[in-house]
C-alpha cells in the first residue's frame, strides 16, 4: 500500500511538473524582450543597393563606416522564454503594452514604425541639405497649438514659398525673416497646398516665449527641393532613431574630405529637419551591437549620455551629440587627432 501510494504521489507530481512545463513553454505572457538588432553602414550598400544615394549633385569619396544601429523586439514570449531571457544580460524584459499599445493591432504598430522611419529619412535629408546651405523646400510640419496664429490659414504639409515678401530656400530663412517682426503684426504668406496653385494669405503674428519676435505658430520642416535628389533605402527597418546617421552620410557624400577619417563610427539618434538630435530607447543594446561589429566610436544623443556612460562596453569611445553641426564638428575633432566632448 505504502509503495503504491508513493508511486501514485510521484506520478501526480510528475504529471503536474510536465503540465507546468507545457503551459510555461506554450502560453504567451504580456512581455517582450528587447535586445541587439542589426547594424548597417549608411555609407555602404545593402543587397547591392546604396543605403544613401545622391542624384544630380556632385559627390565625393568616403571611407570608414557611419553605422546606424537598431534593437530587436522578441514578441509572443512564453514563461520559459521570459525567464531564460531575463537571466541573460543580452536582453531587457519590458511590458508588451509599452511596444504594442492596447487596442492597436500589430499591423498598425508596424505601419507607425514605417511612418516614423520615412519621416526620419525626410528629416535627415532636409537637415543635411540645410546644414550645407543647399536649397530646400520648407513645409509646415504641424501647428504648435489650437490657437496658433496660423490656424484656419495654414495646414500641415503646406509648402511655404514666401513669408513677409522673402522667398524661403533653406530652413534658416524663416527665423531670419521673422527676426524683426513683433506680435500683432500682419504679414503676407504665400504657400502651396498639395498640387494646387500657390495661394496668398495674411497672418497676424502671435507672441514667442523665448524672444520679442512675432510667431507664425508652426513647426517648419525642411525637405529636398528636388524629388529623389537624395534616396535612402533600407528594407523593412522601422522607427525614427537612424536619422542622425543618415544625415551624416548625406553630409559626408556631399562634402570634400572623409568625415570619419577612416574610422568605424556608429551611432543613433532621432533628427529634426533643422538638425536637432533627440534621444532614443535601447542604447545599451545598440552600443553592444556596434562594438561587436567593430565600431570604435559611438555617437550618443546628449539626453542618453548618462545611460550610455553607465552601460558602454570597455574600449568604445562615446561622443556626445546635440545637433547635426555638433556631430560634424566632433568628427572633425576626431580626425584632427583630438578628443571631442564625451559622455
Amino acid at each position: 500500500m505504502t509503495v503504491s501510494r508513493r508511486a501514485e504521489t510521484l506520478l501526480v507530481g510528475l504529471t503536474l511538473l510536465v503540465g507546468l512545463i507545457v503551459v510555461g513553454g506554450t502560453t504567451p505572457v504580456p512581455f517582450v524582450a528587447i535586445g541587439r538588432g542589426p547594424t548597417f553602414d549608411t555609407l555602404g550598400q545593402v543587397k547591392g543597393t546604396e543605403v544613401v544615394a545622391i542624384r544630380d549633385l556632385p559627390t565625393y569619396p568616403t571611407s570608414g563606416h557611419l553605422n546606424m544601429t537598431t534593437v530587436s523586439v522578441t514578441d509572443r514570449l512564453t514563461t520559459v522564454d521570459t525567464l531564460w531571457r531575463w537571466v541573460l544580460s543580452d536582453y531587457r524584459i519590458i511590458p508588451r503594452d509599452s511596444v504594442f499599445p492596447p487596442g492597436v493591432s500589430d499591423e498598425e504598430v508596424a505601419e507607425r514604425n514605417q511612418r516614423q522611419f520615412a519621416d526620419s529619412q525626410a528629416n535627415a535629408e532636409g537637415a543635411a541639405l540645410g546644414y550645407l546651405g543647399l536649397p530646400t523646400t520648407i513645409v509646415v510640419e504641424e501647428l504648435t497649438k489650437d490657437d496658433s496664429p496660423s490656424a484656419g490659414i495654414l495646414e500641415a504639409k503646406d509648402v511655404l514659398i514666401e513669408v513677409a515678401g522673402h522667398r524661403l530656400t533653406t530652413y534658416r530663412d524663416l527665423p531670419e525673416t521673422l527676426a524683426d517682426t513683433r506680435p500683432g503684426q500682419q504679414i503676407p504668406v504665400r504657400f502651396r497646398r498639395g498640387d494646387s496653385a500657390p495661394q496668398h494669405a495674411v497672418v497676424t503674428l502671435g507672441a514667442r516665449s523665448d524672444g520679442p519676435q512675432g510667431a507664425l505658430g508652426l513647426i517648419p520642416a525642411a525637405r529636398p527641393a528636388v524629388d529623389d535628389e537624395v534616396v535612402i533605402s533600407l528594407g523593412d527597418i522601422g522607427g525614427p532613431s537612424a536619422g542622425l546617421m543618415f544625415a551624416l552620410a548625406v553630409v559626408d557624400k556631399l562634402t570634400p574630405g572623409e568625415l570619419t577619417g577612416g574610422r568605424f563610427v556608429a551611432g543613433t539618434g532621432t533628427i529634426g529637419s533643422t538638425g536637432a538630435v533627440g534621444p532614443i530607447d535601447g542604447i545599451p543594446f545598440k552600443m553592444l551591437a556596434a562594438f561587436d561589429a567593430g565600431a570604435t566610436t559611438f555617437l550618443v544623443p546628449a539626453e542618453n549620455c548618462a545611460e550610455a556612460a553607465a552601460t558602454a562596453p570597455d574600449g568604445l569611445q562615446l561622443v556626445k551629440v546635440a545637433d547635426l553641426p555638433g556631430a560634424v564638428a566632433s568628427l572633425d575633432t576626431l580626425r584632427a587627432g583630438e578628443v571631442p566632448i564625451g559622455c
